[in-house]
């Protein structure tokens, strides 16, 4: 099954980021594709290098960049949300990309779910 996810909260805020991370990773694992990942409202913060947890906590946003290296799982995050929170192409960790709400429509066009990840 083709899927693409929607994240709107931020990684150590909410569950959503940690809870999409894991649904994302299982769903590979049994052989499906995530074509699409895109991050909006707060959960643009998912995206950014400038992510530090401290060194005996999951490192949430180093996660989703495997998963782009191992899979291709296309990490867009909203350039709206983005620039609102202060977020350029210069913070973003590896595998992220800035694009618009296009991506979203059109991963939902060519995705069989789309799954949604915080309010």
């Amino acid at each position: 099954m083709k899927l693409a996810l929607l994240v709107s909260e931020g990684p150590y805020t909410h569950q959503a980021g940690d809870t999409a991370y894991q649904f994302a990773a299982a769903a590979i694992a049994k052989g499906h594709e995530v074509m699409r990942v895109f991050f909006y409202h707060d959960g643009v913060y998912n995206a950014t290098r400038l992510t530090e947890p401290p060194q005996d906590d999951r490192h949430i946003v180093n996660r989703w960049s495997k998963l782009n290296e191992e899979h291709g799982v296309d990490l867009v995050v909203c350039v709206a949300a983005a620039l609102r929170r202060g977020i350029k192409d210069e913070v973003l960790a590896p595998g992220f990309r800035i694009s618009g709400l296009g991506q979203l429509i059109d991963a939902g066009i060519k995705a069989e779910r789309t799954v949604t990840f915080g309010g």
